[in-house]
């Protein structure tokens, strides 16, 4: 394929090594140690951002306007972050996005613990963790290549997709609740600043690597960054497997996102009459499902037919969305977000290591960016909208609606003409846990 990875020069040197696996990886140990630990307080952010937000104003409006706070300044500074990732050392741009995250979550964590907090505190406060998160994740997705050979990708994706679920999804809601039953919400919170200084740690202590493009002498910086967007979208435009994935989760993500994230809360707290703690379970069965998929894909293998695999589990998670707007008790609600989280990590592990091996490393921080904005460009209306509607319908029938609506446009997506054709564009796929 045009464009394929080029492991001499992106590799480096601990990929000369050859370990047996990920895990013996110096700098593939450190960075898997900084991103658990760090997932494990966003876990704990999870649970104690909707309860504060709740606790502020008791009305699912206080979580949406949350919502579009974090993520339209994620969704303007994405394309300035893949180019940030691609120039610069994708190890200290992380480094210090979360250095910053970390500060942030001290100072809300301060505002909690004193009792001064108010809702304008906290959607001030995400917007700029928002636009942190907007240069770490490409250069979180661009910098595996770096570090590990092509053929350790798929079950180093694997082993990240079942840590994730585990920190994230049940673990760390675990722990918010019991740190906001115990300590309140401002231990949650800085809980999760410290996890973010244990993150900056461990990539400190990474080795250091060069920028995969300089910038040529005498080349303003804004024609530099126009003239680098402009080479990651015209590569992202010849590939439809590219473009058509970003725009099918783009839509499905307008149609589930926004209603999901506001109005499960509603249901565990108003409609079901639970807790804190109860949110964090369902939250947990999803870490559960997450990971025991994960778990499984570190020994099989990956699908030949990656897209139609990718869009077929991907249909049938967004489906499970409407489950929430079905379920009459708590325990429904983990099913449903059991089924969700396991069929998502499924589709996330191959669609990671498909990017990863196929897209040139030193488009990749490009390429991720505008995976990023494309797929959750449209999150700030889907938070928007999720209250007028879930006020016109209820929120049940909103949440039925948005999964029947985001599986109808995920599995669009596998209709486009070529999208098909790129399964078979590329030879055997290779087992997930393979050794080298």
């Amino acid at each position: 394929m045009p464009g394929s990875l080029k492991p001499d020069r992106l590799i480096g040197r601990a990929s000369r090594a050859r370990p047996d696996r990920p895990l013996a990886n110096r700098d593939f140990r450190l960075l898997f140690t900084g991103r658990t630990v760090s997932l494990l307080g966003d876990g704990a952010f999870l649970v104690a951002v909707a309860w504060q937000a709740y606790t502020l104003s008791d009305t699912p409006a206080a979580l949406s306007l949350i919502g579009i706070s974090m993520t339209l300044p994620l969704i303007m500074l994405l394309l300035f972050g893949g180019v940030a990732s691609d120039r610069y050392d994708r190890r200290r741009v992380m480094l210090l996005t979360d250095a910053v995250r970390a500060a942030l979550l001290a100072l809300l964590a301060l505002l909690a613990a004193t009792g001064s907090l108010r809702l304008w505190h906290m959607m001030a406060i995400v917007a700029i963790y928002g636009g942190a998160q907007a240069f770490f994740d490409p250069a979180s997705d661009a910098i595996l290549p770096e570090i590990l050979p092509a053929t350790q990708l798929g079950e180093a994706n694997a082993l990240e997709q079942a840590v994730r679920p585990l920190a994230l999804r049940l673990a760390g809601p675990a722990l918010g609740g019991v740190l906001i039953g115990l300590l309140g919400l401002g231990a949650a919170f800085m809980v999760d600043a410290l996890t973010f200084v244990i993150s900056a740690a461990t990539l400190w202590w990474m080795s250091p690597r060069a920028a995969l493009e300089a910038m040529p002498a005498g080349d303003p910086v804004e024609a530099s960054v126009t003239r680098q967007v402009r080479e990651g979208w015209s590569y992202v435009r010849r590939q439809v497997w590219l473009w058509g994935t970003f725009a099918s989760a783009g839509l499905a993500y307008l149609f589930f996102m926004g209603p999901a994230g506001v109005l499960l809360p509603f249901m565990v707290k108003h409609e079901l009459g639970g807790s804190g703690f109860q949110l964090g379970l369902v939250l947990g069965a999803g870490g559960l499902g997450a990971v025991a998929c994960a778990l499984v894909m570190t020994r099989s293998g990956l699908p030949s037919r990656s897209m139609t695999f990718i869009y077929v589990v991907w249909t049938l998670a967004t489906l499970a969305v409407a489950g929430y707007g079905l379920a009459t008790a708590v325990w429904q609600l983990m099913v449903a977000s059991l089924a969700f989280n396991l069929l998502e990590t499924a589709g996330s592990i191959v669609w990671a290591t498909t990017k990863q091996q196929r897209v040139p490393g030193d488009l990749l921080g490009r390429v991720s960016s505008l995976d990023w904005l494309i797929s959750i460009g449209l999150l700030p209306l889907s938070f928007a909208l999720a209250v007028p509607l879930a006020a016109a319908l209820g929120a049940r029938t909103t949440l039925i609606c948005a999964g029947v609506a985001g599986a109808v446009a995920t599995l669009g997506g596998l209709m486009l003409p070529g999208m098909q054709d790129a399964d078979r564009s590329v030879g055997p796929a290779a087992r997930v846990g393979a050794q080298v």
